[in-house]
């Protein structure tokens, strides 16, 4: 499913990173603060405060962070000028690659915030971050693919 589009590798990932970026990231942390509160509040009122319950509610706001920021990057639905108009044809056309940022970059924070906050183990932590960062960049990538119709 790739072009021949004459970019290297190097530039494809510069562009999958400069598309993500372009995401709507305060509304993202809107929803993953409203997410991660709701999900605190729930396991608290389940199981008390806890160690494992905060590192539950902040896993929840990453994941809901990354989803709708990483979503709105592959739909980019703002309209745009020169360079960011270009950079959102590239990203609706590999959907796929720009959901790898968001992707790696929640697996990343997912596996720092379980090993700061909570009491997993280093290879309990790691599979739980990457089982989420498969999460997101399914959601992610399935929303680019489908979600913003073909132009």
């Amino acid at each position: 499913m790739t072009q021949n589009s004459g970019i290297s590798k190097a530039e494809g990932r510069s562009l999958a990173v400069a598309s993500a970026t372009l995401g709507p990231w305060r509304a993202a942390s809107v929803v993953g603060a409203l997410g991660g509160a709701v999900s605190l509040g729930i396991g608290t009122i389940a199981d008390g405060i806890g160690a494992g319950v905060v590192a539950g509610a902040l896993s929840v706001t990453l994941t809901l962070f990354f989803v709708v920021g990483g979503a709105g990057a592959v739909l980019g639905r703002r309209g745009g000028a020169g360079s960011d108009h270009r950079i959102r044809r590239w990203a609706a056309a590999h959907p796929w690659r720009v959901a790898a940022v968001p992707a790696a970059l929640m697996a990343f924070s997912d596996v720092v915030v379980r090993q700061l906050v909570g009491s997993e183990s280093f290879f309990t932590s790691v599979g739980d971050g990457l089982w989420r960062g498969v999460v997101v960049g399914g959601v992610v990538g399935l929303v680019g693919r489908y979600g913003g119709g073909r132009r």
